[in-house]
């Protein structure tokens, strides 16, 4: 098989392409023939040595593939051997074979091709648990999501849209038209805008009832104080700290002086009724049936026309330094891919 390497910590041109002898399911496991990997911005902060979650480096990331099931382990059905899936992996995603623990595995609904399947698994369960399990989104409400033309934020405007949310979005001014064009009410171009301004604008000094940021650091604070009550905030990410194309210390540094660390303490969540939460897929690895059963609603959703991934481009796998910086670069609207 061939795989993806993070050989070391820095720029794109760290991504190595290495080959390695196909590995063989274990007990409850699948293997897949991977024909489309999704590139999360998780990769994105693996490669530059900032992920928490990283067990270390020489490391191959990647989430979410999609292919065809070509061997089975002890406990699995042989007749999935030839089953067209999509499927969540914990690391290991950069390769052109994965095994992946049975549960993990989806069949993909008809019509739906192997790069569509590998763009939804991690954009849509974010977004999922983001709007829907923790964000509590309710038709009536507004919702503001940022960096709206990223993979997590079309999946986030699409979810709100079907709930009948009126929603705010984030984005650079060349994404504007295609973000109106599947549901986003107004957008607010963070470049020369301030969104924390334009969005009490917009509300009338209203505020919003749901946040979904990925931005972290000073946006955190504004994001707290245009909060309606019973307001929350769903935090997702802290792309801020990604400034460059390697690692900056002086930009961790600068995210951490401006989180509000005093900000969201329980007495002043209570006295104005505000909430704070916190996803990381990353960290959800031991809720299998629990993502199943959000995985079954999101392909229901889809079947029904309702959700949709945005497929920006594929790269292959010796294209995968392009990738990264085209996403850096923020070229995309909607998902990148990898292609073995």
């Amino acid at each position: 098989m061939r795989q993806v390497w993070i050989s070391k910590a820095g720029a794109p041109e760290v991504l190595e392409v290495r080959e390695a002898a196909d590995p063989e399911p274990g007990e409850g496991e699948v293997r897949i023939a991977v024909e489309a990997a999704g590139i999360n911005f998780a990769d994105i902060m693996a490669r530059m040595g900032t992920y928490p979650d990283l067990p270390g480096i020489p490391i191959v990331v990647g989430y979410e593939v999609a292919g065809k099931i070509d061997a089975v382990g002890a406990g699995v059905d042989a007749d999935r051997v030839g089953e067209d899936v999509l499927a969540m992996c914990k690391f290991g995603g950069y390769s052109s074979a994965i095994c992946v623990p049975a549960i993990q595995v989806f069949e993909r609904p008809e019509g739906m091709d192997a790069r569509t399947g590998a763009a939804l698994p991690v954009t849509y369960l974010t977004a999922w648990q983001l709007v829907v399990a923790m964000g509590g989104l309710m038709a009536g409400e507004t919702v503001l999501i940022h960096s709206a033309g990223g993979g997590v934020g079309i999946a986030a405007v699409q979810i709100a849209k079907h709930i009948g949310a009126t929603i705010i979005g984030t984005a650079s001014p060349g994404k504007h038209e295609y973000l109106r064009s599947i549901g986003v009410d107004h957008c607010i171009d963070y470049r020369s805008e301030d969104f924390e301004a334009r969005t009490m604008e917009i509300t009338k000094g209203a505020g919003v009832e749901l946040i979904c940021d990925a931005v972290g650091g000073d946006s955190f604070n504004k994001g707290f104080r245009i909060l309606a009550p019973t307001g929350r905030m769903g935090m997702f990410g802290m792309s801020t700290t990604a400034t460059g194309k390697s690692r900056s210390i002086l930009a961790m540094l600068r995210m951490l002086w401006q989180l509000p660390w005093f900000q969201f303490n329980p007495v002043t969540l209570m006295n104005q009724n505000k909430g704070v939460f916190g996803v990381n897929m990353g960290r959800m690895w031991d809720q299998s049936e629990r993502i199943a059963g959000w995985m079954e609603q999101i392909l229901q959703l889809y079947r029904e026309g309702i959700v949709a991934p945005r497929v920006d481009n594929s790269f292959s796998f010796d294209e995968a330094a392009a990738a990264h910086h085209y996403i850096q670069d923020r070229k995309n609207v909607g998902k990148v891919l990898l292609t073995p």
